[in-house]
C-alpha cells in the first residue's frame, strides 16, 4: 500500500496524464464500491486491467473505500435494495436468477447491487472531479506542499525521506 501512495505521488509530480490518474480514481471508486470476492467484483478488476490508468490511484482510492465501508454500506446497502425492488424489473431478476452460473453472482444481494449501480453511476463524476482536483494540485499547491516546513521536517524520517525523493524525481520529468 505504502508503494502505490509513493507512486501515486510520483504520479502527480510527474509528467503522467492527469486523466490517467482521475481514470484510475474513477476505476477505484466502482471497485471500492462493489463488494470484494464478488463475481463482479473480480471481473471489473480484470476488466480494469486492460485499460490505460493509473493502478496505484486505483489501489489507494480502493483501499479507502474498503476502510469506509461501515460507513457507506447502509447507503448502498438502501440503493440495491431500491434497485431490487423496482417492480418493472422483476421479471428481468427471475429470468436472470433461473439462468445457469448467473446466481453466483449474487446480483440478487442489496450491497452488490447498489456497489454496482451507484459505482457505475459516479464513476464519469468521480473522474472529472479529480480530474480537476490533479489541475488543481499541479496548479497552485503542489510546489507549496513539497516546499513547506511540515513536508520538509517530516522528510528527515528515513522512509519519508524516499518518498521525497520520488516526489522531486518526479517534478523533473
Amino acid at each position: 500500500m505504502i508503494k502505490a501512495i509513493a507512486k501515486l505521488i510520483l504520479a502527480l509530480n510527474g509528467n503522467v496524464k492527469k486523466s490517467q490518474i482521475a481514470a484510475g480514481f474513477a476505476w477505484g471508486f466502482v471497485l471500492g464500491l462493489v463488494p470484494a470476492g464478488n463475481f463482479f467484483w473480480v471481473v471489473l478488476f480484470l476488466l480494469s486491467f486492460f485499460f490505460k490508468h493509473n493502478h496505484a490511484s486505483k489501489l489507494l482510492i480502493m483501499a479507502v473505500l474498503k476502510l469506509l465501508s461501515p460507513l457507506i454500506a447502509p447507503l448502498v446497502d438502501l440503493l440495491g435494495w431500491e434497485i431490487l425492488h423496482i417492480e418493472a424489473l422483476q421479471p428481468v431478476f427471475t429470468a436472470w436468477y433461473n439462468m445457469p452460473f448467473v446466481p453466483f453472482t449474487r446480483f440478487n444481494n442489496t450491497l452488490v447491487a447498489g456497489g454496482l449501480v451507484g459505482g457505475v453511476a459516479l464513476c464519469l463524476p468521480v473522474f472529472f472531479l479529480f480530474l480537476g482536483l490533479i489541475s488543481l494540485y499541479r496548479n497552485t499547491v503542489g510546489e507549496k506542499v513539497r516546499n513547506s516546513k511540515l513536508v520538509k521536517a517530516i522528510t528527515k524520517f528515513p522512509f519519508l525521506a524516499a518518498i521525497d525523493k520520488a516526489m522531486a524525481k518526479g517534478g523533473q520529468k
